[in-house]
């Protein structure tokens, strides 16, 4: 995505946002609000869960992973998107930094 845009000739910060996911109704409200397609495995993986404690642990252990990815894509920064959920992020940080 990055090097498209700087291609395309865009030379603005980019900066990354995770929303880690804390609820099921996330599945459709985050896509529709911000037109997003989620990953099938995601999808599943949060349509599996029995509440929202096992769909928090799947947020966090995804959102972990991709700030791994974004970390060792040599990112120099990430916006978490808290939604006042900041017990969540926290548990991301310790599990990236």
């Amino acid at each position: 995505f990055i090097d498209r845009c700087r291609a395309a000739g865009i030379t603005v910060p980019i900066v990354p946002g995770l929303k880690p996911f804390t609820t099921k109704a996330q599945l459709t409200v985050l896509p529709q609000t911000f037109h997003v397609d989620l990953p099938e495995e995601l999808v599943a993986a949060v349509a599996a869960c029995k509440d929202n404690r096992a769909v928090r642990e799947v947020g966090i252990e995804w959102a972990t992973m991709q700030a791994r990815e974004l970390k060792a894509a040599g990112l120099p920064v990430i916006h978490f998107y808290t939604m006042s959920r900041t017990d969540n992020v926290a548990q991301i940080v310790k599990n990236v930094f």
